[in-house]
């Protein structure tokens, strides 16, 4: 094979072997890495490509560690990228915390990560308090007056809670909670008026941030409003209830009344069809006494006297009674 052949081959392989190369391992960042004082190796780069890591997610905070003057395993960082946390984060909280003189070991700060939470920002707030605000919580007093409340709460970030401990919904409806027992436990409204801290004090007083990721400093109380009136409204509510019963009970009295009358008149027009079923027979009872012999002219004439008397007597008193009543 000619000597200008192999040559070619050796030059092709070169730049195959370099291309490779190059590809797996960032020349760039191992020499920033070499420059900051991180021991990296060009192996350990091309091993983090292997395993599907980014190198610049983990040289860069490495970097940043270690001009922090902090000394943290590079197997360390790896594990908690793969373990899906974030490592530049961590980082920054420890180094956030190293110079706020706040306890915080890289173990512990990559538990809070990876529980979903901002260690940073958790961080910062434990060296600058976070300020909360409640939404406006209405509540009603003895005297049946409804306050509408708003608070303001100052909480700091507790570090050794933020594993497991409740987060800020749990903070505003506790403080909710609070303002609706002070208020309600209050005789009268002027009271909670008068004295806003009443709130502040009650709420203080039942330590709310137990289980809680935070440390509550304080609660200021931003407004106090009046609302309605929910004492009279009830009572009048109630007066409404009470009249629409009566109605119901007199319309049902009054159902029965005329359905009582209307039987009664049933029954009297019942009577008087018996009367005159009655009257009917007596013309045949008359009519079958004289076939038999028993009732004689004579008597029937005097029979028709007596009621002809009886009629004109029945005429005459009701002609007398009739000046007395228009009287």
């Amino acid at each position: 094979m000619p000597e200008y052949v192999i040559t070619i081959i050796i030059i092709i392989a070169a730049i195959i072997f370099f291309a490779v190369f190059f590809s797996f391992v960032p020349i760039g960042l191992l020499i920033s890495a070499r420059a900051s004082g991180v021991k990296v190796g060009a192996g350990q780069l091309a091993a983090m490509r292997i395993r599907k890591v980014a190198p610049n997610r983990i040289i860069n905070p490495m970097i940043k560690a270690t001009k922090a003057g902090m000394t943290i395993s590079l197997n360390k960082l790896e594990a908690h990228f793969l373990a899906g946390g974030n490592v530049d984060r961590v980082v920054n909280a420890l180094i956030a915390a190293q110079r706020a003189g706040i306890p915080l070991d890289f173990e512990r700060a990559c538990a809070i990560d990876l529980a979903g939470r901002d260690v940073l920002n958790a961080v910062q707030m434990s060296v600058n308090p976070k300020v909360i605000e409640t939404p406006v919580i209405a509540a009603i007093a003895k005297d049946g007056i409804e306050l509408r409340a708003k608070a303001r709460v100052t909480v700091r970030a507790n570090i050794d809670r933020l594993v497991g401990g409740a987060g800020e919904e749990t903070i505003i409806a506790r403080i909710g909670e609070g303002i609706v027992t002070t208020v309600g436990s209050s005789g009268s409204h002027k009271d909670v008026l008068e004295n806003p801290d009443l709130i502040s004090q009650t709420v203080l007083n039942k330590g709310l941030d137990a289980g809680t990721a935070f440390e509550i400093l304080s609660i200021d109380i931003a407004d106090v409003d009046v609302g309605r009136n929910v004492g009279a409204q009830l009572q009048i509510d109630q007066a409404e209830a009470d009249k629409r019963i009566a109605q119901a009970k007199a319309e049902e009295r009054r159902a029965m009344a005329v359905a009582q009358e209307q039987e009664n008149k049933a029954e009297v027009q019942g009577m008087r069809a018996k009367v005159i079923e009655a009257e009917a027979e007596v013309p045949r009872a008359i009519a079958s006494a004289f076939r038999e012999g028993k009732l004689g002219v004579m008597d029937y004439y005097n029979m028709q006297n007596i009621i002809s008397d009886t009629k004109m007597r029945e005429s005459i008193a009701g002609g007398a009674a009739t000046p007395a009543k228009r009287e």
